[in-house]
């Protein structure tokens, strides 16, 4: 998933009037919010050889704990019919969250609904939330032909869901709340998958991905339909161009016009997504299959060039995680990363691929795009999800999460997980790889798999929800600790300063009350409510109009205790990274009976 980053602008629109007053209570507390402003600082978005890499962000904790999967009763059935552990790091808990077949990719919406696709089913389901039980799971929008990545977009107002079906893309107006789509859109047409003519009914990797950058231009993943045939792949006047050509990525306007090829050399280009707050765009790519060795001396028990060992097929050649330039050329399928020298799975170079390339002919390899980022051959990267602009837990805020959906030819398997790499900010750039969440593949002698993760997408909440197509099931790893940290609030200085109310003379009701809205929108901001004193039975700890906008801060509230509850959202309230402590009665009550009051302006950065 795309971060399937959407950049939305409230328009001042359905301002509520200022009749809520500062709350009563019965007897004297402080409550205090402090507010520590940061200036920011800008990092270069890219850098060359020679440049200084800047220190990685600490190393968060990986998958090191064993849970049993929570299952909800009537989602106890295969392969839930019994217990099932996965590992994930300290302070989370896992769940699953709704049973659906073959989930694929997903997208938040702006209220926190999740949209879930099902390629091979035809449809994108819409899972709700249910404070009384199980999700609630409907239609959103079927008779599609295998609908497959989904981004939200927002231009001159107007929210859109871009869809990426195998042979087209559209687009639909989106309703804050909407429980199906609104007007369509056909924005990309005779996009080639396995009901092309030229294809007779085979193609193998017909699914398609987008992204949309920050300049409303449309990303369009191109796979190739075989596994190294150039036919289908180069565009090189030698094999005859295909239009599109194979293997690529495609730009164009918002509105489909102006198409343009943007790279090739990318065998299946499943996961792409701009680096929050920037241009740079990142693909997590499938490589080929069944390399033959390149030379005699290429190790791993070959003899001479040509040879197909599994030896030398098991790690050869890697997948790829790369930036993708503008008019870049990243090899495949006449040239292949090496990951034996010796920057190992960094900055590869190539080798030339025994099949296609082998006297250098079709391709120089000393002028193909490095590859970034080498991950272990064949475990199949699909979803990709940048962390920096969602709630997720701020120790992981500064990375992207990898969906491996595991391999299907290697001995033994690999994949079958969730990979996290830290994110330098100054070379925009991964370091190593971590396992975030693994145990979909068991530790014995078969290597028995019962589940294949897929796509990652961040909640309202900061609960991470991951799909997995082979049980037909989304799952949601909630963090169960509470961060108090510090806040830098949009537009100001970058001065220090403190700001706390003392309230006395109460009978009951609200403590206090942002009216007609509180704003805060900036993705590293910490906001911490400190209730100081033991509460009576309140309607509300705290109260946020309609239109309130807290799109940046992670918000925690921290109190003694109280029979009420802990926060309400009145009626369009937009609230990100929340956290909430010591409530132990209702903590969270969103009222939508005001209306998606949609006030601002407020810039909000949806994950």
């Amino acid at each position: 998933m795309a971060t399937k980053g959407v950049l939305e602008q409230y328009p001042k629109t359905h301002r509520p009037t200022k009749t809520t007053q500062l709350a009563r209570v019965s007897f004297i507390f402080v409550l205090g919010f402090f507010i520590l402003f940061q200036p920011e600082t800008s990092m270069p978005v890219s850098a060359g050889a020679g440049a200084v890499r800047a220190a990685l962000p600490p190393i968060p904790p990986g998958a090191s704990e064993a849970l049993v999967v929570q299952v909800p009763t009537s989602m106890q059935y295969s392969p839930f019919d019994t217990p099932r552990t996965l590992y994930v790091p300290p302070g989370f808990s896992i769940a699953v969250y709704a049973r659906l077949g073959g989930a694929r990719f997903m997208a938040v919406t702006p209220n926190g609904d999740l949209l879930v696709s099902q390629p091979f089913s035809d449809q994108i389901s819409l899972v709700r939330p249910n404070p009384a039980g199980d999700p609630i799971v409907s239609t959103f929008v079927s008779g599609l032909r295998k609908p497959h990545d989904m981004v939200f977009h927002v231009i001159n107002n107007i929210t859109y869901l871009y869809v990426a079906e195998s042979h087209q893309v559209v687009r639909y107006v989106y309703t804050y709340g909407a429980t199906t789509p609104g007007a369509r859109q056909l924005i990309v047409e005779k996009l080639p998958d396995a009901s092309s003519a030229e294809l007779g009914g085979n193609y193998g990797h017909q699914l398609k991905n987008i992204a949309i950058g920050p300049d409303h231009k449309l990303y369009v993943s191109i796979a190739s339909r075989s596994n190294a045939d150039i036919s289908s792949a180069s565009g090189d006047p030698q094999d005859g161009s295909t239009d599109p050509i194979r293997a690529t990525i495609y730009q164009y306007n918002a509105n489909g016009s102006g198409k343009r090829l943007y790279a090739r050399g990318l065998r299946n280009a499943e996961g792409l997504a701009f680096v929050p707050g920037t241009n740079i765009l990142w693909a997590a790519v499938n490589n080929r299959d069944n390399t033959p060795c390149p030379s005699a001396n290429a190790g791993f028990g070959c003899t001479k060039a040509g040879e197909v060992l599994a030896s030398y097929v098991n790690d050869h050649p890697p997948e790829e995680f790369t930036r993708v330039r503008d008019g870049g050329n990243y090899g495949w399928p006449f040239c292949n990363p090496n990951p034996d020298s010796p920057s190992g799975l960094e900055n590869m170079p190539f080798d030339r691929d025994y099949d296609n390339n082998r006297d250098g002919t079709r391709l120089n390899c000393d002028t193909a795009d490095r590859i970034n980022k080498g991950i272990q051959a064949h475990s199949a990267p699909l979803g990709l999800t940048f962390l920096q602009d969602t709630a997720f837990p701020a120790a992981y805020q500064s990375g992207v999460a990898l969906g491996m959906h595991g391999s299907w030819n290697r001995s033994p398997k690999s994949g079958y997980k969730i990979l996290y790499f830290p994110w330098d900010s100054a070379t925009q750039t991964p370091g190593n790889e971590l396992d975030l969440v693994k145990g979909w593949m068991l530790n014995d002698t078969g290597q028995s798999v019962w589940g294949r993760p897929v796509d990652t997408a961040i909640g309202l909440d900061g609960s991470m929800f991951i799909s997995d197509d082979q049980s037909g099931t989304v799952y949601k790893m909630t963090p169960t600790r509470n961060e108090v940290a510090n806040i830098t609030k949009a537009g100001d200085d970058g001065s220090r300063g403190t700001l706390s109310f003392a309230l006395a003379n109460s009978q009951s009701g609200d403590i206090i009350t942002f009216d007609p809205l509180l704003n805060i929108s900036n993705p590293a901001a910490r906001l911490t409510f400190n209730i100081s004193s033991n509460l009576p039975a309140l309607k509300a700890g705290v109260t946020l109009n309609g239109g309130s906008c807290l799109s940046g801060p992670r918000v925690t509230f921290n109190g003694p205790g109280a029979p009420g509850n802990g926060l309400v959202l009145n009626g369009g309230t937009t609230l990100k990274n929340l956290a909430l402590q010591n409530f132990p009665a209702k903590q969270l009550v969103v009222n939508r009976t005001n209306g998606p009051n949609r006030l601002g302006p407020c810039l909000v950065v949806k994950g």
